[in-house]
């Protein structure tokens, strides 16, 4: 029998999903999966927190009955990767929410921000995905992308604690320094 070594095994969402229904992987346990391996998450401080709480309330408050808040949850991208914060279109039939499903994904970077951008900026590029925030919280602003081409962005517009971001399927402005802690 061959032996496997690390990296040469990628997992798909359903490997992923079947490691967590028998308890190999537990809600406790940091870790996502992104291009096919477990990958350890950083601790949420206080600042990712609030960010992600008060970007989840203005979502809640200004978008349709047609869009979806999903805090935390997967969202397929492929066989292999999947992120946790998004902007959905509601879905008819209860299912995992599949990349022509998300309007925005946000990434709130605490420690993580060379990471959202080296890694999972360009997966979700790949995937399609309309629009990704970076909110880059040691810097203080928020790094919007839109219209996704292959692996990159066409579209990259860094805000201010200032200034203002609309969001997605309404007219309702942000302003960033009401979301930054």
């Amino acid at each position: 029998m061959p032996t496997i070594t690390a990296g040469e095994f990628l997992l798909t969402t359903d490997d992923y999903r079947r490691m967590a229904d028998a308890g190999i992987l537990g809600p406790e346990d940091r870790v996502e999966l992104i291009d096919g391996q477990i990958v350890p998450m950083s601790p949420i401080g206080a600042s990712h927190l609030f960010c992600v709480n008060t970007l989840t309330r203005l979502f809640a408050e200004h978008t349709g009955d047609d869009v979806e808040v999903s805090v935390q949850d997967p969202v397929q991208l492929g066989p292999h990767q999947e992120p946790d914060v998004a902007l959905l279109r509601v879905a008819a039939e209860p299912r995992v929410p599949a990349a022509e499903d998300a309007l925005l994904v946000v990434e709130v970077a605490d420690t993580t921000y060379s990471y959202d951008c080296r890694t999972k900026l360009p997966l979700y590029a790949e995937a399609g995905i309309p629009q990704v925030w970076i909110f880059n919280l040691p810097e203080r602003r928020l790094e919007a992308y839109a219209r996704p081409a292959e692996e990159s962005y066409t579209e990259r517009a860094v805000r201010a604690p200032g200034e203002h971001v609309t969001l997605p399927h309404t007219d309702h402005a942000v302003r960033v320094a009401d979301v930054l802690p």
